[in-house]
């Protein structure tokens, strides 16, 4: 492949994750700088993989940015959350920074980047490394604000089996009502003239748990189907990692290679 293609399809791929195609200078500094984890954690190795836009951008910096840019990147979400509050349909009041609906997004967060993890990079990572990136990630829920005494367990989860627990513990809380079903239509709708965002969306769909297709009212789907959208996806991560090879964890792994 000439040089201007694959410039161009490079480019093309991180502004479709959110960047504007430019190299990710600023993880290149302060030099020797591991930030929140290091080279050596599992939040670093699961991340490298991820594709997430607006989302991808706290991600990164929390994962991968100097402490600075880490904490800025939490408070500025910290100050985020102080703002959002509101009524649920139902007439109960909520608000973001509210310990037990931050945990709700944690886990869900968390599961699902390592469960795509080990569907499409590493389906041998040892339980013990999974254990410990579960472990890894509660330092990030907690600096958001979460206070584990307030949390039903009384901790956040440092393992997967805590983890997987505690999202059960969720489930009478869950409703798959009008607001979340039109979420749903949004993501299809969005994805809809973009072959492989469609394939991406129909993935994750069909990757969702076994306890969760009851509520949404649908089967899930056959097993053969499944087996067939991730061998699709894991085609169409093959020239995206290609285009994202030079991106934010190795420059992160420059920065901290160079004191």
């Amino acid at each position: 492949m000439s040089h201007p293609l694959r410039a161009l399809l490079r480019n093309r791929v991180r502004a479709v994750v959110g960047r504007d195609g430019g190299p990710p200078l600023e993880y290149l500094v302060p030099a020797g700088d591991p930030g929140l984890f290091g080279p050596q954690s599992q939040v670093w190795r699961v991340h490298a993989d991820f594709r997430l836009a607006r989302t991808a951008q706290f991600i990164a910096a929390t994962s991968y940015g100097g402490t600075a840019m880490a904490e800025a990147a939490i408070a500025r979400v910290r100050a985020i959350h102080r703002r959002v509050v509101g009524q649920a349909p139902d007439g109960r009041s909520y608000r973001a920074d509210d310990a037990r609906l931050l945990y709700w997004v944690h886990l869900t967060e968390s599961w699902s980047f390592l469960h795509a993890h080990l569907r499409f990079v590493e389906p041998t990572m040892p339980p013990a490394a999974r254990d410990r990136y579960i472990a890894e990630m509660a330092t990030i829920v907690a600096r958001l604000g979460c206070e584990a005494p307030s949390l039903p367990a009384a901790r956040i989860a440092s393992s997967v089996a805590q983890a997987e627990a505690d999202m059960l513990a969720y489930r009478g809380e869950l409703d798959f009502s009008a607001r979340p079903r039109s979420v749903v239509a949004l993501l299809h709708s969005h994805a809809a003239g973009c072959l492989p965002q469609r394939l991406v969306v129909q993935t994750a769909m069909a990757n969702l748990p076994d306890w969760v297709w009851p509520l949404l009212q649908h089967e899930p789907p056959p097993a053969l189907q499944r087996r067939a959208l991730n061998a699709a996806v894991g085609l169409l991560a093959q020239p995206l990692r290609w285009a994202l090879a030079d991106g934010i964890a190795a420059h992160a792994r420059r920065r901290v290679s160079h004191p």
